[in-house]
């Protein structure tokens, strides 16, 4: 099972796609992206705030992956395997939060839960994209002023939540431990 989680699976990208989020946030992690908002104007957005998608849709290529006759007749069930590195990807994240931020970190999680959902629900192609989808979301609708005249986010907004918001925290993680448990049920063959 190692040489078809190294050859077949490819795990080894979602490595890579870490040193490659540690790479950008540190170079041109900075730099703003002009981002139109709904609720008036056009706002920025950091580079880095758009990094985890990286690692998402390095995962979902690794789970996509797959060797039907492989995996039915594999005596260590694959799925077991996939949860198993899905983990620690977002443990690594972690990690790697320290050198990107930690919002970044929390938010590799929350793009990891709605990845394992939508993939659940569509496919591959729809799971990599959903994240990406979803920071702009929140960027255009979740962006709202306070009485201050100050920008905020809204309370759907998790992505845009500060890195201290144990709120955003706690929320990501249970996403995570529901999409990777819903991830494990077998599906009827229908």
């Amino acid at each position: 099972m190692k040489r078809y989680t190294i050859l077949v699976r490819r795990w080894w990208t979602v490595a890579l796609a870490l040193v490659l989020l540690v790479m950008t946030s540190g170079t041109v992690g900075a730099s703003t992206v002009p981002v139109p908002s709904l609720t008036g104007g056009t706002t920025g957005a950091r580079v880095v705030y758009f990094t985890p998608v990286v690692i998402v849709i390095a995962v979902v290529y690794c789970l996509e992956r797959r060797l039907p006759s492989v995996e039915s007749t594999a005596v260590v069930p694959v799925h077991r395997l996939d949860q198993g590195a899905v983990t620690l990807t977002a443990v690594l994240a972690q990690g790697a939060g320290l050198f990107v931020g930690l919002d970044v970190a929390r938010n590799i999680i929350l793009l990891l839960a709605l990845a394992l959902l939508t993939r659940r629900l569509a496919n591959e192609a729809t799971a990599a994209m959903a994240g990406l989808l979803f920071l702009i979301l929140n960027l255009m609708l979740g962006r709202v002023y306070d009485a201050d005249g100050h920008t905020t986010h809204t309370w759907w907004a998790l992505a845009l939540y500060p890195a201290a918001s144990m709120t955003a925290w706690v929320i990501s993680v249970v996403l995570f431990v529901l999409a990777l448990k819903l991830s494990a049920v077998r599906r009827p063959a229908w």
